[in-house]
């Protein structure tokens, strides 16, 4: 893997990182996220529409990604305001590329390599340390954040049928166009309006940008290395947040929890390299 490939892959898994960091950290994440995913489209939009754009042939996978995306955000303020940003996040991330290739098992019928299972097998226990034997994250935080990961996986199959006729990043840009409106609306309706004026903060803002920034980054990295190197590099964000959640928000992270995630870092790679 070269230098430069490494670099922005881990700059990618550092700058996700970051942005779950500020949103878990907002007021209210909920309402936080309506104001991240809006300035993030209104911020790159004039970035999405310099690129070569789509074919008409990318169009129909565009609703159906957005509803899922729309289903992530929900789930992704619920889980962070009323759980951790430690548990929710490295369970969500371990548990999507399980999905991910259990769908390609049922879809193509296919074998599972030894350092798949083996993968599978270090995310299932980590998980367990995550959580912790004793329901240290509440059943409604890891029903929720199974519910993120099965919304991942969902709009990752879709993305990659999208992105044989689609820019990545107008494509991206669309998708999260889409799913800003109905999402603000309902943020209003459940949240209320003053809740979403109290999160128009730089930080919230600067969820926006780096939510899409850190996917640019990763696609740069992808132009430079192969799709399973540069997606085992980004899992470092799993130890990452756990890290900052620690250290920023105080979080109740113990060796059992911090060796969960590295558990979970570890299986993800694994799986991406089998």
């Amino acid at each position: 893997m070269p230098a430069s490939a490494l670099g922005l892959a881990l700059s990618a898994a550092v700058v996700h990182a970051l942005w779950n960091l500020l949103l878990a950290r907002a007021r209210d994440p909920q309402a936080a996220g309506a104001v991240a995913v809006v300035a993030g489209v209104a911020i790159w939009a004039p970035v999405a529409l310099a690129t070569g754009g789509m074919t008409t042939r990318a169009l129909p996978y565009v609703p159906a990604s957005a509803a899922f995306e729309l289903a992530y955000w929900a789930m992704l303020g619920l889980a962070y305001r009323i759980g951790e940003l430690s548990v929710t996040y490295p369970l969500a991330r371990g548990m999507a590329p399980v999905l991910l290739l259990l769908a390609g098992l049922a879809g193509l019928g296919g074998a599972i390599g030894g350092l798949q299972v083996a993968g599978v097998a270090l995310v299932a226990v980590g998980i367990v340390a995550v959580r912790g034997m004793r329901a240290r994250g509440g059943v409604p935080e890891v029903a929720l954040a199974a519910g993120i990961a099965a919304c991942i996986a969902s709009y990752t199959l879709i993305d990659r049928a999208a992105l044989h006729h689609a820019d990545p990043i107008a494509y991206l840009w669309l998708v999260l166009a889409l799913t800003a409106p109905p999402y603000v609306v309902a943020m209003v309706r459940i949240r209320g309006r003053e809740a979403l004026r109290a999160s128009i903060t730089p930080a919230v803002v600067g969820t926006g940008i780096a939510m899409f920034g850190s996917y640019v980054l990763a696609l740069a990295a992808l132009q430079r290395a192969s799709a399973a190197a540069v997606g085992a590099v980004r899992e470092t964000s799993v130890v990452l947040v756990t890290a900052f959640a620690a250290a920023v928000l105080h979080e109740d992270v113990g060796p059992v929890r911090a060796a969960g995630a590295v558990l979970v870092t570890a299986g993800i790679v694994l799986i991406a390299l089998g």
